[in-house]
Parts: C-alpha cells; sequence; structure tokens
C-alpha cells in the first residue's frame, strides 16, 4: 500500500484512499516508462529497490527494468515498516525468494521501506544471504557493520536527493532539486580526485516521473555525463568494488 501523502477530507482516513493511490498508481502506469526512457537513452543502469510484490502486480514494469540490466535490491515484499512485520526473518525470505525466482538472481542488496530496521534487522539479513544495505545515510563512502552473521556492507543512499523529502515534505520548487544534485555532484567530485566519493539519486516514479519534472532528471544526467572519471552504475557493483579493495 503506498504512503498517505495528501491529507485527507476533513482529516478522516477513508479506505479506499482513491487520491493517494491513484497518485502513485499514476508512476506506475506511466511515469516509471519517462524514467525508464530516459536511462536506455543515456545508457545508465539503474538499481530498483524494489517490494517482491510489484514482480507480480505490475509484471511489465518488473520486465522492463530486467530487460534492461537495473540491479534488483530488496525493499521488503509490499511497502510497510519493518517494525510491523509480524515476522521479519519470513518477509526477507520471502522477498529474497521472489525476486530470485522473478530475476534468475539472488538480490545481493537491501534498502527496508522507508528506511526501516528494527535491532534485529541487520542480523536477520545477513542470515538470510544479504550482503549489503543502504538504509544507513551517514556517510559518502561505503563501509562494514557487523552483524552476529558475519559483516553488512553499508552502500551510501541518500535523504538529501531523494525526491520524497525534497518534494512531498519540504515542498521545493522542481528546479531546486536539479540545482541540490548539481551541487552536491560539483563537491563530491572535487573531493573525489583524491578519494573515491559515491552519489546517490533517488527518485520515485509517481513523482519525478510526471510531465513537469522529467526535465530536471535528464537534465542531472546530462550534466553529470560531462564530467571525466566519473562511474554511473548500480549499488551492487559498488559493494563489489568496495569488497574488492578490503
Amino acid at each position: 500500500m503506498p504512503r498517505g501523502v495528501l491529507s485527507a477530507p476533513q482529516g478522516v482516513t477513508t479506505v479506499p484512499d482513491v487520491p493517494n493511490w491513484a497518485w502513485h498508481d499514476y508512476g506506475m502506469r506511466v511515469g516509471f516508462w519517462r524514467l525508464h526512457e530516459a536511462l536506455a537513452k543515456r545508457k545508465i543502469r539503474a538499481t530498483t529497490a524494489i517490494n517482491a510484490n510489484v514482480c507480480r502486480s505490475y509484471e511489465p514494469i518488473a520486465r522492463a527494468m530486467l530487460d534492461a540490466g537495473w540491479e534488483f535490491m530488496g525493499h521488503g515484499v509490499k511497502q510497510g515498516a519493518m517494525h510491523l512485520v509480524p515476522d521479519q526473518r519470513e518477509a526477507i525470505r520471502t522477498a529474497v525468494q521472489m525476486l530470485t525466482e522473478f530475476t534468475g538472481k539472488k538480490p545481493k542488496g537491501w534498502l527496508g521501506p522507508g528506511l526501516t530496521e528494527t535491532w534485529e534487522t541487520l542480523d536477520l539479513l545477513a542470515e538470510e544471504g544479504i550482503e549489503y544495505v543502504s538504509d544507513w545515510v551517514n556517510d559518502d563512502q561505503p563501509y562494514e557493520i557487523k552483524t552476529t552473521a558475519g559483516s553488512l556492507v553499508s552502500v551510501p543512499y541518500t535523504l538529501e536527493l531523494n525526491d520524497i523529502p525534497m518534494m512531498l515534505i519540504q515542498h521545493h520548487e522542481s528546479r531546486a532539486w536539479l540545482e541540490r544534485v548539481r551541487d552536491q555532484f560539483d563537491r563530491l567530485y572535487l573531493e573525489g580526485a583524491k578519494n573515491p566519493r559515491v552519489m546517490a539519486v533517488a527518485v520515485h516514479p509517481y513523482i519525478h516521473g510526471v510531465p513537469h519534472r522529467i526535465k530536471y532528471f535528464e537534465a542531472v544526467y546530462d550534466y553529470i555525463r560531462k564530467h571525466k572519471g566519473v562511474w554511473m552504475t548500480t549499488g551492487e557493483e559498488i559493494y563489489e568494488w568496495f569488497k574488492r579493495g578490503r
């Protein structure tokens, strides 16, 4: 179930929540295909943090991402906080199994729905074979996290360049996202000349796949591609790079 962003009339939450559900569904019916086309034109492979149930409920979208060579990253079975899952281990195991069956490859990465974890989540992820996570938005470089089942690697994600906080919570103008991404890239590119940095860009189809924002999404990658020495890649490949250097 999508998160509720639009306030309910008179403060009363209703089911079905047509405005919020339809808003999110626009992203799956229309917005995704704009993002997909923009990346395909630029020969960029993305990482999709995907609720595993999407492989069944929106199979054409999942198939398009798979055919484009995108990385599938565990993101729960359905959207919902890990704190509310009755059996975390079973939820993680089911999500991993569904993605493995659909893609033919076991996912290495995990992003908690809403970046949520309990005290046990990292241990359970490691026990179920996950190798890296991106919930911990506290560094510009990968690092190891110790668990009861060995080490995981934290691969940088972002809230600063995430369109949910910027567009839906902070209510910035659409062009402000482009400016912030360029400013962040410029600084990390400068620092990266001495020591590599990771910059994640986090977008959602119902937000950046709309007609008035897609040009800013395209402009970000056109700007980055003008710079030499930039590796535009997936979370898994960043994890593998870090692992080789240990």
